[in-house]
């Protein structure tokens, strides 16, 4: 098994500044029995996080920065490549833009918590507007929908990951077919406005649903294998890290540290192969368990990095 860690050291400033004091001591006991491999460097400006193409690759998929086809690797394990054919999909997520004067926030649409009715009087109230652009929105789960779509196949799109902060604007799409979208997403703005969704949680005061982000967009190639997904992304360090809440990022990582890496270390001490991997913005770092001498192990321990000096290294 190959466990990822996304979000293992964020680019913003209040978790960079807690990186120092970060104290993790399963993972450093863990790190000095395992030997590191060539790591993937990655780059902050990226469509594609450096975590989801380090998780894509392990699934054999491939695509440029901003056409990794997660939703179409979801259509097909719903079955739905073999009834629609060759074509291009998309991730859709209802969310809410707050609008300032100079830019454009938005929170993880998780936090919005829509529930199964809400989510498909949404869909049934937007597919129309879709269908004009060629798109067809298929039901996946209770925060998203797949996309289907021709000119969903060669745009480039961000991950969610990227958009949810207070700078929605610089992950817009840009390419020549995204005007559509960008129309799309006008004219969402002005139906949702009063739909009774929206009535009804304003009536609660609870967020309303304002807009969409579309993500995962991309074709599976044809030559496109299907692999089990042996790896396994953790993903409780992502809320706070987007937040760049530091004291909650914090306690994320000793609770991963406490529960996780310690039973990776008891792995580790059983002579149990496995792949670990810390990713954040700039790198990301593997670790696999070898038969190493005892006297190499020693040798290991002078030169092994802390966790907060690794992760620093992110």
């Amino acid at each position: 098994m190959h466990t990822l860690i996304p979000f293992a050291a964020p680019a913003g400033p209040q978790c960079q500044e807690a990186l120092p004091r970060l104290e993790l001591p399963y993972l450093a006991e863990l790190l000095e029995l395992l030997t590191p491999t060539p790591p993937l460097l990655g780059a902050e400006d990226s469509l594609s996080p450096l975590f989801e193409r380090v998780h894509a690759k392990s699934l054999g998929l491939q695509g440029a920065d901003g056409l990794l086809p997660w939703a179409a690797l979801d259509a097909r394990q719903l079955g739905l490549t073999r009834t629609h054919g060759d074509t291009g999909w998309a991730w859709i997520t209802p969310c809410h833009w707050q609008i300032n004067a100079d830019h454009v926030a938005m929170d993880h649409p998780e936090s919005l918590a829509l529930d199964v009715h809400e989510i498909d009087a949404l869909r049934a109230a937007m597919q129309p507007y879709f269908a004009e652009d060629g798109i067809t929105l298929h039901a996946l789960n209770h925060s998203t929908w797949l996309a289907q779509g021709e000119l969903l196949r060669e745009l480039p799109t961000a991950s969610l990951a990227r958009a949810c902060g207070p700078r929605v604007d610089q992950w817009m799409p840009r390419a020549p077919q995204a005007r559509s979208l960008r129309r799309l997403q006008n004219e969402m703005q002005m139906l949702l406005y009063r739909h009774p969704v929206n009535d009804a949680r304003a009536a609660q005061r609870r967020l309303t649903v304002n807009s969409f982000w579309i993500s995962g967009t991309g074709a599976l190639p044809q030559s496109a294998l299907e692999k089990s997904d042996t790896m396994s992304v953790q993903h409780s360090l992502e809320a706070a890290a987007l937040r760049d809440d530091a004291h909650a990022w914090t306690q994320a990582w000793q609770t991963l540290d406490a529960t996780l890496l310690s039973t990776l270390l008891r792995q580790a001490k059983a002579g149990q192969a496995f792949e670990l991997t810390l990713c954040g913005e700039r790198m990301a770092a593997s670790f696999v368990l070898q038969n190493t001498a005892w006297w190499n192990r020693i040798q290991r321990r002078f030169t092994t990095p802390t966790p907060a000096e690794l992760l620093a290294t992110l």
